[in-house]
């Protein structure tokens, strides 16, 4: 999915976090709402501004942000995981 004309980032709001579609809600509000249980229907429902695409757009956002880090050599005193 091309999230680019969904997900705005804008110097002085929301402190330049990436935003949907230039309203003040966060891509992170979003992904936080997922990673605590809301449904889809549920973000929908709260946020009638909101659309399905918007919040794939999220996630598609996060995924490109995942697939970008880098991994750092990891610290040999640090327990593993």
């Amino acid at each position: 999915m091309d999230y680019r004309h969904i997900i705005t980032i804008e110097p002085g709001k929301r402190s330049g976090k990436p935003c949907i579609r230039g309203m003040r809600i966060t891509v992170y509000d979003i992904l936080e709402y997922l990673a605590g249980g809301m449904t889809e229907a549920e973000i929908l429902d709260d946020f009638s501004e909101l659309t399905s695409e918007d919040i794939k757009a999220c996630l598609a956002f996060a995924a490109e942000r995942e697939k970008k880090l880098t991994a750092l050599p990891r610290d040999p005193h640090q327990p593993r995981i």
